[in-house]
């Protein structure tokens, strides 16, 4: 089939930020496409063909716009999957499938999935309802500090919750949920795979996260992962495991812990392009958006490897800023080498809210990384 400048029409679920770093690479290759979000002001509406107002949970919506494109994609997995399912059986492509998608979707299912295919994950118990977890606390089925983790709907450090006290149960909503033994870790690293619809499957390196301890969110993502090689070579063979198993066409971005005893453990996954490997657009010979559309299209996969060390550094809303956005000090990272910022255009800042990203690219690891430090320290997303 011709993709190129031509009556193809690409579908995508959600319009945010992965959307628009999707459509980079369609606007590159001319390939024409269609995308649907709930906002109107969405930052996908400016750079795809075609933009659909509406809320990717309801079946209506979603299975009519998948009726118009010749394949279907996503960008977000909260989308209704039985709106896909029917799309599916009338002869839609949808990647990655609905059956991936069940799976990952809800985190109970996912972390049962794990048990089930002898995939090392840490221990957990599930609930109906976050209401169950006190009584079992009391009853010593269960025992603190855990993490609770609603079940979906969870995105960004939303919908996980450390437990130290019984009150910290309070204000959490009543849903379904589990609670996960917490896992001492000495580290939280990631590893991308791609797999395309012709069976073709590649991965990228092995990247390490540091987290921001209030807002559960990443910070830095550091490539390559400052690990041993064999700690590397582990995280590898796991996050293929998974990606084996779960049988996903596009990308799956495979989250890690590494324990204190260099144990790889499964934290979860997402089937789309993932904050983890957005050093790859400056860092690597082919980025996970290009790497994305290669694999649902079923073209070659493209080369994985790093060009160069790459650390992502996130730009979130400070705290006490809600309104208008304002980007301080921009010119001050611009006169930084190897610094490239992203924005990905949202137009009201909140606290913590992911507004962009900036890479820093190095030959040299250890001054990449202080390069980080100083754009964290100087870039400020405020509002006016």
């Amino acid at each position: 089939m011709n993709f190129f400048s031509s009556d193809f029409k690409l579908g995508i679920l959600g319009g945010g930020q992965l959307g628009k770093m999707l459509l980079y690479e369609t606007r590159k290759w001319d390939i024409q496409t269609k995308v649907m979000d709930p906002s109107p002001e969405a930052p996908c509406k400016i750079a795809c063909n075609e933009f659909v107002l509406g809320d990717l949970l309801d079946f209506d919506k979603v299975y009519n716009f998948g009726r118009d494109v010749d394949l279907l994609t996503i960008e977000i997995e909260n989308v209704n999957v039985e709106a896909l399912e029917k799309l599916e059986e009338e002869g839609v492509k949808v990647y990655p499938q609905t059956k991936a998608l069940r799976i990952i979707q809800n985190k109970a299912t996912q972390k049962l999935f794990y048990t089930d295919h002898g995939i090392p994950t840490a221990p957990f118990v599930w609930f109906a309802y976050t209401s169950e977890i006190k009584d079992s606390v009391t009853n010593g089925g269960l025992s603190l500090p855990f993490v609770w983790k609603s079940a979906q709907f969870g995105y960004d450090g939303q919908g996980v919750k450390v437990v130290r006290a019984i009150e910290d149960l309070e204000n959490l909503p009543n849903v379904e949920c589990i609670a996960e033994e917490m896992v001492a870790f000495k580290n939280e690293l990631a590893v991308i795979v791609a797999r395309s619809s012709s069976g073709e499957l590649v991965n990228y390196p092995v990247v390490e996260m540091e987290f921001h301890p209030e807002a559960n969110q990443v910070e830095y993502v550091i490539c390559p992962a400052r690990i041993d090689a064999n700690v590397a070579q582990k995280a590898m063979d796991v996050a293929l495991k998974v990606s084996e198993n779960i049988g996903h066409v596009g990308l799956l971005a495979v989250e890690l812990f590494q324990t204190q005893d260099d144990e790889i453990l499964v934290n979860e996954v997402a089937p789309r392009p993932h904050n983890s490997g957005h050093y790859s657009i400056e860092a690597s010979y082919t980025n996970q958006f290009e790497q994305h559309i290669r694999a649902i299209l079923g073209l070659p996969l493209g080369k994985t490897d790093s060009k160069v060390a790459g650390i992502m550094v996130n730009l979130v809303g400070a705290e006490g800023h809600t309104g208008n956005v304002r980007y301080e000090n921009m010119e001050s990272i611009l006169d930084m080498q190897g610094v490239t910022p992203h924005i990905y255009g949202k137009k009201q800042t909140r606290p913590f809210r992911k507004m962009g990203h900036v890479t820093i690219v190095d030959e040299d690891m250890a001054r990449a990384r202080e390069v980080a430090q100083q754009v964290k320290e100087t870039i400020q997303v405020v509002s006016k």
